[in-house]
């Protein structure tokens, strides 16, 4: 699997949910209590309440499969998919970006990512910088990537993952001099892209909140469709410290609005599926 199709299905980039990444969804909250399979059957009626029709399932799942996230496997004659290994470790990963709480702080530092890639090795450097782009790093100069310290773990891993540890050194810093944070935070990440998305997440999933009371099969409608607005947010804003960004930054009330929805229909959306697919 190549760092494109991961960064558009598995992190829910793009601008609005496709079919495939509500099933990348469904996978990572369901299917992995089940060894990452689900049944064909099982996965048309789950999008159904979704929306999603048949045909638009099973072109997805193919598509799904060409770019090896899904794998076909049968299981007692039941035809299914399973997720790759290297789909669960990616997933794995989002988890710990997904569901994090918190934001760094200025005392935390940063995270620099310098990086050097031979001309003869061209599409190494496209790869590098699509990795840490949709890790969520900014651009600090050519070569030189920033993102909260936080981050080191993760992108060790994701790097030696995609055999790219080699081209490039990771180093903790912090700002010393010269020029403003919060001016040069503005100038390594896009602020203003990031405040339309988070201001877009806000407008589509706030009805969500407040449609009480909701049957499991509508919480896991919403939950689905929560869950994959929200994946794609973590990586374009990698948690930026709240004292380098404008007041009142939407982000901040996105995440409260995640937090409260995820706790609201995560427990409705799973008796629905356990009901739906004999999950325990």
């Amino acid at each position: 699997m190549t760092a494109v199709p991961e960064a558009t299905e598995l992190d829910g980039s793009g601008r609005a949910a496709q079919p495939r990444q509500l099933i990348v969804t469904v996978y990572g909250l369901y299917s992995r209590t089940e060894g990452g399979w689900l049944s064909v059957a099982s996965l048309i009626d789950l999008l159904g309440a979704v929306g999603v029709d048949e045909p638009a399932v099973r072109s997805s799942i193919s598509r799904l499969k060409r770019r090896g996230i899904l794998e076909a496997v049968r299981r007692d004659a039941t035809a299914g998919y399973e997720l790759s290994d290297e789909a669960r470790e990616i997933l794995r990963e989002g988890d710990e970006r997904i569901f994090r709480r918190g934001r760094a702080t200025p005392a935390d530092g940063w995270l620099l990512a310098v990086f050097s890639v031979p001309e003869t090795e061209r599409h190494k450097r496209h790869l590098l910088r699509t990795q840490l782009s949709r890790m969520g790093f900014g651009t600090a100069a050519s070569g030189v990537w920033i993102a909260p310290a936080h981050l080191h773990a993760a992108t060790e891993e994701a790097l030696t993952r995609l055999g790219l540890a080699g081209y490039a050194d990771l180093f903790r810093a912090d700002h010393l001099a010269f020029g403003d944070v919060v001016a040069k935070v503005r100038q390594w990440w896009d602020l203003d892209r990031l405040d339309e998305l988070y201001t877009t997440f806000l407008d589509e999933h706030g009805p969500a909140l407040r449609r009480k009371p909701v049957t499991e099969e509508q919480a896991f409608a919403d939950y689905v469709r929560v869950l994959t607005g929200w994946r794609r947010m973590p990586y374009l804003d990698p948690g930026l410290p709240a004292e380098f960004l404008p007041r009142g930054w939407s982000g901040i009330r996105a995440a409260e609005l995640f937090f409260a929805l995820h706790a609201q229909l995560e427990t409705p959306a799973r008796a629905y599926v356990a009901k739906s697919i004999n999950l325990g």
